[in-house]
């Protein structure tokens, strides 16, 4: 079976043999794709054990896992490719625009995730472990495939995120390929209460978390902020690894409740009257 293409600058016929199909290369391409599968996913099982011994170079580690994958399936596609047409070089980069043409008009929508893919791979806007918020989900990054991003949110429900929204849409990550990480924690206290007392509990209760990281590099911070019917008392600090962000707000919430309250600090109380006008906003 012949496949024939036209190279118009140089109006050359070119013809790409294909081999007839027959067990035997069925059985190879079938060895290919499995021979793939496997080394990616025994590569990234590797991969991943490094990083949990890496310590704080765990993301760097585990950042190694989208490329090995780029190369392995692109390595799985040449194969593929040459054991079904044999080809010499010419004839390869033919079939190739030929390739480029299919993807352009059929499935651009692939190729654009699959692109995006190496653009993360290369550039690393975000990585493996890290925390992001992309498309209005918030969670740690598991995998990057060639297609899509694979996120946990704290909920833990998997979230498919596909690679091409890196080129339109804005992605935050909050370590940026750090293990540290800077945890928000808001308490809302009554208007009337002792607004100093209750920095100086929630700044003992941050500074003694068996969870915070000070350094620095890595300071923390106690703010205070009036409103009409309320206090919000805000501690930023850094947490010494990421996966214990929620650890760390539960435990620094907890004591800082158990202390607030032992000094009288009760939480906001609604306005026994509220104007009308509050009504209708």
């Amino acid at each position: 079976m012949v496949l024939t293409t036209l190279n118009e600058t140089e109006g050359i016929v070119a013809e790409l043999p294909f081999r007839e199909f027959d067990p035997g290369m069925i059985l190879q391409i079938v060895y290919i794709i499995v021979l793939a599968y496997i080394l990616v996913m025994v590569l990234s099982f590797v991969f991943r054990k490094i990083g949990d011994m890496a310590g704080s170079h765990r993301i760097t580690a585990t950042m190694l896992i989208p490329l090995l994958k780029i190369v392995i399936y692109a390595s799985a596609i040449y194969f593929i490719v040459a054991t079904v047409l044999q080809p010499s070089l010419s004839q390869l980069i033919a079939f190739s625009g030929l390739f480029g043409a299919a993807l352009g008009f059929g499935l651009k929508d692939i190729f654009a995730d699959i692109i995006g893919g190496i653009v993360i791979a290369f550039e690393r806007p975000y990585q493996i472990g890290d925390k992001i918020s992309v498309l209005g989900t918030y969670g740690e990054v598991k995998d990057i495939g060639l297609r899509s991003t694979r996120v946990i949110t704290p909920d833990d429900s998997s979230v498919s995120i596909p690679n091409f929204s890196v080129f339109n849409e804005a992605t935050a990550s909050a370590n940026a390929g750090k293990t540290e990480m800077m945890v928000v924690i808001d308490l809302f206290v009554d208007a009337e209460s002792d607004a100093g007392a209750a920095m100086d509990i929630l700044r003992d209760a941050v500074v003694t978390s068996k969870y915070v990281y000070i350094s620095p590099s890595r300071p923390y911070t106690i703010l205070l902020e009036d409103f009409p019917f309320y206090k919000r008392i805000r501690a930023k600090a850094y947490v010494n690894d990421l996966r214990s962000e929620f650890e760390f707000r539960s435990e620094v919430t907890r004591r800082a409740w158990i202390a607030l309250q032992r000094e009288g600090i009760q939480p906001p109380r609604f306005p026994a009257h509220i104007p009308e006008a509050s009504h209708n906003k």
